[in-house]
């Protein structure tokens, strides 16, 4: 493989995903609450983005040794910062359109200067009672220094004019953890609407208030800013029992690593933003963002009026197991393939809740990566402990932004006697096993789970991914394996079904494509259709531009980003791209071969990428059954035909629409499904 193949800059391709989230706020047909949770949706993209990937590439640009590295980083910087200026004026915009049509359906979000004289009143009334005792301002100026600010919060930059005509800065946190963002204030005399004010604007309000027992002011003026900062974790090389502990450490270390982006409103006066960037100390690969008088839009996920006329219909999931069934019969009678948010997530924690009370049981090992608040999956293990199963967890400590969440469960699964690994020596454990024995007529059998999302009941609500549970003695083996590696990396595993990162996911992968360029080149039908949330791995890439060169037709659906160069004449002529962005989360992993007629359909957790492949434990599983496979199959090309919610991805990854030709029916996949798998018995 050659390093010089041609790749599209994954972080200007993940900028192009957002762009597709943002579309979906532009779109006037998407319901206006699920338009502005969207507004949400792309702000908190944006702050991980910079967290994650822009801080990435800053110290790349830092680090890198000779002048046409540094130069390359600084490039990419340069037009990272270039489209996010863009999107952002798009934003700005879908923002005050989103305020009027909002309006049209009588909710409305007001700002400060649009109070009636009985909404001042209680806004006044709130402020004072509510609001003032949670205030902390502090003083910015040449004498001290910035106080440690959280990447979290919302500021207010302070322009003070006091009496004498001298100038005072200071700086204040909006207390949003504290207070809702969106107050609700009564409405109009004789109006039937629902009206909210920001936290920001009650504050704004009332601002000199703050500061009227401390200073003479004549005048104060307040304007928000926030920053991001570096989300990169420092840990040790070993882990161990007390990665608990160095992870605690090193989420405080978070809190103070440096800024990578400021994003401020860009009527702050020049002489208070020149301040807040000098006491921040940022540097000259760091990004700075001016926008609109609102930050942390993504609190507007969130967003209180949440009317059933306004948003997407909500769908009752389709029934999985009988209610009177008992779920190990169920699963022994054949393989059940469930796919979520279509199905009923209960399932799972139907699984193991049974499991934790059922005699016949005997051990249970999940792999924890993200769960839910409050985590029935959780419950039913702590229950198990206590019915006398031996059970073990792998909790991963490292699963970027729920580090806390899951050092509380490690230690709440640990003092209830569940055996918690807390992963493996430089890898991230990110597969969606269970694996559970059962004596059966005097030997054990094993019912296993693969998945390709997590063991989350929320966000199983709005992500879509595939759930595989099955009583195939081959299959539990396998899985069962994984986690005798995981417990015991020193010893040897080898795996007859299944293929399992960092070592036979990428040789399998590869081998799959060249099979498949094989055929082609016998003059053979040969076909490849994946779906991923992200394309990035060069390797993978390099082998998808030869099976497009020998005639292999590749189709790709991606929902995040993509760095195959798409539509390159000589390149990728047989390579097809889309995405699809709508009212749920496209998240499942799927690997398609046509080999030779023999259709292998592959589930994974994995997505093509380098860190996926090589430096995590992953698992890709297949389809045994040909009921799942054209299941899997005919799902996919109901995403392929999508003409609603489908974007083309293009050589510039514009986001172009798939045009609704005449004569052909609209299909929106998201909906096309569900009454797909009505059909299908479980």
């Amino acid at each position: 493989m050659t390093n010089e193949i041609p790749l599209y800059p994954k972080e200007l391709s993940w900028l192009s995903f957002n762009a597709r989230v943002l579309q979906e706020v532009e779109d006037e047909s998407v319901p206006i609450i699920e338009r502005v949770r969207f507004l949400g949706i792309f702000s908190n993209n944006l702050d991980e983005f910079y967290r994650v990937r822009v801080a990435d590439v800053r110290r790349l640009a830092t680090f890198a040794k000779g002048s046409r590295k540094k130069g390359d980083f600084s490039e990419l910087l340069s037009s990272i910062n270039e489209k996010v200026l863009r999107l952002q004026a798009r934003f700005n915009n879908a923002y005050l359109k989103v305020l009027k049509d909002l309006g049209r359906h009588h909710i409305h979000l007001i700002n400060e200067r649009q109070l009636t004289d009985k909404q001042q009143a209680y806004v006044e009334s709130y402020f004072h009672q509510e609001v003032l005792p949670e205030l902390e301002p502090f003083f910015i100026d040449d004498r001290e220094n910035m106080p440690l600010l959280n990447e979290a919060s919302i500021y207010f930059g302070i322009y003070l004019e006091l009496d004498d005509g001298s100038l005072r800065f200071a700086g204040l946190e909006i207390p949003t953890d504290i207070l809702p963002r969106f107050v609700a204030i009564p409405s109009r005399e004789g109006k039937h609407e629902r009206v909210y004010i920001v936290l920001d604007n009650v504050i704004r309000a009332c601002l000199i208030d703050v500061f009227r027992h401390v200073l003479p002011i004549e005048k104060a003026m307040a304007f928000t800013f926030k920053i991001s900062r570096d989300a990169e974790l420092e840990l040790g090389e070993y882990v161990t029992r007390n990665i608990v502990d160095r992870v605690a450490k090193s989420l405080k270390k978070r809190k103070q690593a440096e800024p990578v982006r400021l994003v401020y409103d860009s009527t702050m006066p020049e002489i208070l933003l020149d301040l807040i960037k000098k006491k921040l100390k940022m540097g000259r690969y760091d990004s700075y963002t001016p926008g609109g008088r609102y930050h942390n839009s993504k609190d507007f996920m969130s967003f209180p009026a949440d009317l059933k006329t306004h948003t997407y219909r909500a769908r009752e999931p389709l029934p999985t197991l009988p209610d009177s069934a008992n779920i190990f019969d169920w699963v022994s009678e054949r393989d059940r393939l469930c796919y979520y948010p279509y199905h009923d997530f209960r399932v799972i924690t139907k699984l193991l809740a049974s499991a934790a009370i059922d005699p016949k049981v005997k051990q249970i090992r999940i792999n924890l990566y993200r769960v839910a608040k409050n985590s029935r999956v959780v419950a039913a293990l702590v229950n198990a402990v206590r019915n006398q199963k031996q059970v073990t967890a792998v909790v991963e400590l490292q699963a970027r932004f729920d580090e806390q969440a899951n050092i509380h469960w490690s230690n709440e699964l640990s003092d209830a006697g569940v055996e918690v690994i807390y992963g493996v020596p430089g890898l991230k454990v990110h597969c969606k096993l269970i694996s559970i024995v059962r004596e059966e007529n005097g030997q054990n059998c094993y019912y296993t789970h693969f998945g390709t999302g997590n063991f989350n009941e929320s966000t199983a609500r709005f992500y879509c991914d595939f759930s595989l549970m099955t009583a195939n003695r081959a299959l539990g083996e396998d899985a069962s394996r994984v986690f005798d590696f995981i417990q015991q990396t020193h010893l040897q595993q080898s795996y007859n079904h299944i293929w399992v990162s960092p070592y036979s996911n990428r040789p399998n992968m590869l081998a799959a494509i060249d099979r498949e360029i094989a055929a082609a080149q016998a003059g053979e039908t040969a076909e490849i259709f994946f779906k991923c949330n992200n394309l990035v791995d060069s390797e993978v890439i390099e082998h998808l531009y030869r099976a497009s060169s020998a005639g292999v037709k590749v189709r790709v659906i991606v929902r995040s980003m993509c760095a195959l160069q798409c539509q390159e004449k000589g390149l990728s002529d047989n390579i097809q791209v889309i995405s699809l962005v709508d009212k749920y989360l496209e998240h499942a992993r799927v690997y398609a071969f046509h080999n030779g007629g023999e259709r292998q359909v592959w589930l994974s957790s994995a997505d093509l990428m380098t860190r996926n492949l090589d430096h995590r434990v992953e698992v890709t599983f297949p389809l045994l059954e040909t009921r799942h496979r054209d299941m899997v199959m005919n799902i996919l090309e109901l995403q392929w035909q999508d003409n609603q919610k489908a974007r083309i991805l293009d050589g510039n990854q514009s986001n172009t629409r798939i045009a609704n030709r005449r004569n052909k029916k609209d299909v929106r996949s998201q909906d096309a499904i569900y009454r797909l798998l009505k059909k299908y018995e479980m």
